[in-house]
């Protein structure tokens, strides 16, 4: 079965930190550290530098704007309560 998930194309398929920060919009290195080391976006470190799937960035955002309409939805709801 071949892979239709042309998000980030460009971008390889293990990327650094500098990467996934660019991926998420241009995020502080704070927040990059704390989402890796909170374990929110699952990698791998080597030495002292991080290695993430590109595919835990993308399953992240996609996790994300699911919530995202969930509670938009749900906050919607509430008000015709």
């Amino acid at each position: 079965m071949e892979n239709k998930n042309i998000m980030f194309a460009d971008y390889p398929d293990i990327v650094n930190l500098e990467q996934m920060r660019n991926m998420l919009g241009g995020i502080s290195s704070t927040l990059a550290y704390k989402i890796l080391k909170t374990n929110t976006i699952k990698s791998k470190k080597v030495g002292r530098e991080y290695r993430i799937p590109k595919i835990n960035v993308i399953k992240y955002l996609k996790l994300n704007i699911i919530s995202n309409i969930f509670l938009n939805f749900l906050s919607f709801f509430i008000v015709f309560i």
